[in-house]
């Protein structure tokens, strides 16, 4: 017996903003969408999708899991996503590394890795 990951669940101040943020840098489509969640994922087959889901309370210290995103040129990613929201953190990673942090418009840390072969 096993399990098949399905999606991973963000917490979030503002989930349809939030989740067509993500739509947008992923290619993603909202699949779903409530006030108690929201729904998005490349299409109705493919998975794992997000959710987004509604909290009061904002975002507080370190993410203990984040995205790692793998673009063809990481540099022009980076910029694109500073374009629409994001910004540069500093999360302890030193300057020797290869990938660039990034905290999306709620402040949720992800990783915009080097390129790399498919």
């Amino acid at each position: 017996m096993s399990s098949r990951w399905y999606t991973v669940v963000i917490d979030s101040n503002d989930p349809a903003r939030l989740a067509r943020w993500w739509a947008q840098v992923l290619g993603y489509q909202v699949m779903f969408e409530s006030a108690e969640e929201v729904v998005i994922a490349l299409d109705a087959h493919t998975y794992p999708g997000l959710v987004f889901v509604p909290v009061p309370e904002a975002k507080s210290g370190k993410n203990r899991l984040h995205l790692d995103l793998n673009p063809d040129d990481r540099d022009g990613e980076v910029e694109r996503l500073v374009d629409m929201g994001a910004r540069r953190v500093d999360v302890g990673q030193g300057e020797a590394v290869t990938w660039i942090v990034l905290a999306d418009p709620e402040g949720n840390e992800f990783c915009v890795l080097r390129s790399r072969e498919q």
